[in-house]
């Protein structure tokens, strides 16, 4: 993992880059802002910035993201300033960091923030046998093809490949092709010269510079205008970038990884996306099966989910339900591993039995219709929602909504997106209405 320290730290740096060096981070150091961003817009990347709270931690923040930069910032200061912590987390800073340094706290923020730490959690024999291949295939230099549906865990495997390759100190690179428009992700691939055009006010080097000795993740690859393609195409194959603006072309060793959610040869057959690209990206191909289908990495994968979200709501960690657990694994899940986390989470956060996630905090996805459609489960009982008011329609959402809290109006209140205020009113209303109201946990009034 590469760190930069910015700043002085108050005589600290020494001790901070020593620590960071010894779990096994390469340090880089900058005395002040400008300076730091100088080196990530032309000469290397970091995985992580700390920097001195002293200095301008909104600025730094700001300018990581109009250049777009997606490193993620951890402010230092001494331990009783906690006036500048509360800034620097105000700024955009992920975590506030005292000093004089502690060797296990760095250790953690450094293991927080690895690319290399992420685990693939796995039961099925599917997910093990994909690992194997992975495995294998992860100390060759070849591209590797990652194909599957949104949220079966593409960019997971594709650190788990750098991770167990011949690059892992090297850095890992990851650029999202769908997420960027059309016109930015030439020069966020390639880079620019100062003056290139309009808005280039220094020189930035691209992603595949960045990534030179390590690996480049492109994600989401079929989304590429294919135009583009042709350019990638020829730094594929000639092993050189030209920085838009440049005079000459810069050399660059990355091992190419790629996913995407589509049917790729069917997009070679639309002329959507070139063919010689693709067999230069298909060396390997893994295609990740959805997780309906392999649904042994459920629990699993949601025991996980459960120790992450207890620990970031200082919350304690309790086993899921028999119930829980039948309903997670007779579900569905079309939106995968993505999907069980937002549900872990939810749930992590709604259950209310002291001992155990029960299935009330459970909350799915309706199921879809082949066209992709909700299902209302009114419409599977066959009743509609056609001739009925607002307001009874409103009424039937917060009561069903509270009662799934099992009376908790706090957490139906988030659920419902209205503040703890509004529900309690419109509880007061139903209930003038003589309409049932669910209890308040221990007997407390709405």
């Amino acid at each position: 993992m590469r760190l930069m320290l910015i700043g002085t730290m108050n005589g600290q740096i020494g001790a901070a880059s020593k620590i960071a060096a010894s779990k096994g981070g390469e340090v880089l150091w900058a005395e002040d802002i400008d300076k730091a961003m100088d080196m990530l817009l032309t000469q290397k990347s970091a995985d992580l910035i700390m920097v001195d709270v002293k200095l301008d931690v909104f600025r730094l923040v700001e300018n990581l993201k109009n250049a777009r930069i997606p490193t993620p910032v951890v402010a230092c200061g001494i331990a009783n300033d906690a006036q500048a912590a509360v800034r620097a987390i105000k700024a955009g800073a992920k975590e506030y960091i005292p000093l004089p340094p502690d060797a296990e706290y760095i250790g953690a923020v450094l293991s927080a923030f690895s690319s290399k730490k992420t685990p693939v959690i796995f039961k099925d024999p599917k997910t093990e046998r994909l690992l194997a291949m992975a495995k294998q295939i992860a100390s060759s230099t070849a591209s590797v093809l990652i194909t599957g549906e949104s949220g079966t865990g593409k960019e997971v495997f594709s650190k788990f490949i750098h991770a167990n390759s011949k690059r892992a100190d090297k850095p890992f690179v990851a650029i999202n092709c769908a997420a960027i428009p059309e016109n930015l992700l030439e020069s966020e691939l390639f880079g620019y010269e100062k003056g290139a055009f309009t808005g280039a006010t220094a020189r930035k080097i691209g992603k595949f510079e960045e990534a030179n000795g390590g690996t480049l993740l492109l994600d989401e690859i079929s989304e590429m205008d294919i135009r583009l393609q042709a350019k990638l195409l020829r730094v594929l194959q000639e092993h050189q970038v030209d920085r838009l603006g440049g005079k000459a072309p810069v050399d660059v060793d990355v091992r190419i990884l790629a996913t995407s959610n589509r049917d790729m040869q069917q997009a070679v057959k639309d002329q959507k996306f070139r063919a010689d690209l693709f067999f230069r990206l298909n060396v390997f191909n893994l295609k990740l099966p959805a997780l309906r289908d392999r649904i042994a990495d459920v629990v699993p994968l949601s025991n996980f989910f459960i120790e992450k979200y207890s620990e970031i709501n200082e919350l304690p960690v309790k086993p899921l339900s028999a119930e829980a657990i039948n309903l997670l694994t007779a579900h569905n899940w079309p939106g995968n591993v993505r999907e069980l986390e937002n549900t872990i989470q939810r749930a992590v956060i709604l259950s209310v039995h002291p001992d155990e996630i029960e299935a009330e905090a459970i909350m799915l996805t309706p199921p879809m219709d082949d066209d992709g459609n909700e299902i209302v489960a009114g419409d599977v009982e066959g009743v509609t929602m056609v001739g009925r008011t607002v307001a009874d329609v409103e009424k039937d959402l917060i009561i069903s909504t509270l009662k799934h809290t099992l009376g908790n109006r706090t957490h139906a209140a988030v659920m419902l997106g209205i503040s703890i205020r509004t529900l309690r009113n419109k509880l007061r209303q139903y209930m003038d209405e003589g309409t049932e109201v669910p209890p308040a946990p221990n007997d407390q009034g709405g």
